[in-house]
């Protein structure tokens, strides 16, 4: 079978690590799709979710908060600061620090706390949508 070696990588830990078939993610330009073989490529990413399609057929969901991507012909590595499993992703809490970033815009008192706060909003927008893409596969 035709697969490509895929890592997923937060600050924190190695969030996934194993073979696959195919991999969707944002990419700053639009959605990437990668198969084995894909042109070598480095970019950013936006925060959303990544799609792991599994040698096995299953499907893996993780939420990254935007970071690189590294394509190589047998190797996908991601990197994120911040990447979460779709199985963990928290409905209430994601709604709750949504509240809060919308609060922390309608509040900012220069163009710094704003650009902040617009950033942090954007992400916790792209995780509440992740969240729900993750929520219908199931």
């Amino acid at each position: 079978m035709n697969t490509i070696h895929v890592d997923v990588v937060s600050a924190e830990e190695s969030i996934f690590s194993g073979e696959a078939r195919f991999v969707a993610l944002p990419g700053e330009a639009g959605e990437l799709g990668i198969y084995p073989r894909h042109t070598p490529l480095i970019t950013r990413i936006k925060p959303g979710s990544v799609r792991i399609e599994k040698a096995d057929g299953s499907e893996e969901f993780i939420f990254v908060a935007g970071g690189i991507l590294e394509v190589q012909p047998n190797c996908v590595t991601v990197l994120s600061d911040t990447a979460i499993r779709g199985k963990d992703l928290d409905d209430e809490k994601a709604n709750a620090a949504k509240a809060a970033a919308e609060e922390a815009v309608k509040n900012a008192k220069s163009e710094i706390d704003l650009a902040k706060a617009s950033a942090e909003l954007s992400v916790m927008v792209a995780q509440l949508q992740a969240l729900r893409k993750f929520r219908v596969k199931k």
